[in-house]
């Protein structure tokens, strides 16, 4: 394990351009819940449109609550989280790419986020579309409402009747794409590869593709450095 650390440094050393690939792995380990152990026998889908929020907005909160506001807002960022922060402002880091819809790499003091799924910083209000940036919207104990006209918000990816989901959806694909575009070092960190496919698409070939994630994945069959490993530990022995 420990020349595989070594091995690590020696391409983030080299690296002029590294990014990291995040997902559900550095949430889920840090209290994090999946959203089919919030919902129970209520359809997903139809959970994610503007009429069930309508009608049911605080039983459409108290779901996000107890899927991610909760360790959102009251445990707050991992050690993970935190190292990537951290490598970031070394210049260590040129950014992150991520699945997660949490915010928390943003809390952690990462400024370079791509949240190619949408994240709790981006709303819309579900009768007059005002938009509202803002992730702390979610942090005042109840379900937000719009400034301009009093109806229920809901993150702009998650609703999925939204005229402006799928241009929202497309465009933080693309800026994934654009920055793993111009990687020279690619870290997948605890995700399995959910829509790889597509942010991978214009990897340049001699671009390092570095996996640390203890559970094997299908990144196994394709990286040039597997480290099967809590990625906590790799990086605290990377930033000493």
């Amino acid at each position: 394990m420990e020349q595989e650390y070594i091995q690590l440094k020696e391409y983030m050393d080299r690296s002029k351009k590294p990014v990291a690939v995040t997902g559900a792995g550095i949430s889920y380990l840090y209290g994090m819940r999946r959203l089919k152990q919030s919902v129970g026998r209520i359809n997903a889908g139809r959970i994610f449109s503007a009429s069930y929020v309508r009608k049911n907005p605080e039983k459409f909160y108290e779901i996000m609550r107890d899927s991610f506001l909760e360790a959102t807002f009251v445990k707050g960022p991992s050690t993970v989280h935190k190292q990537l922060a951290k490598l970031e402002k070394q210049g260590k880091l040129y950014g992150i790419v991520t699945q997660n819809l949490d915010c928390l790499h943003t809390i952690a003091g990462s400024e370079n986020v791509v949240e190619f799924q949408g994240s709790f910083r981006d709303n819309i209000c579900i009768d007059c579309g005002n938009r509202c940036c803002d992730y702390n919207v979610w942090n005042q104990g109840h379900m937000p409402h719009c400034e301009k006209c009093g109806a229920p918000l809901m993150p702009t990816s998650f609703c999925m009747d939204s005229k402006v989901h799928d241009s929202v959806s497309r465009e933080n694909m693309e800026r994934a794409v654009n920055m793993i575009s111009e990687a020279d070092l690619v870290l997948i960190i605890g995700t399995t590869g959910f829509r790889s496919d597509e942010y991978l698409s214009r990897m340049k070939p001699r671009t390092k593709l570095v996996q640390v994630n203890p559970s094997v994945t299908e990144f196994d069959r394709i990286v040039d450095l597997n480290i099967h490993a809590d990625a906590a530990e790799v990086f605290d022995a990377v930033l000493n």
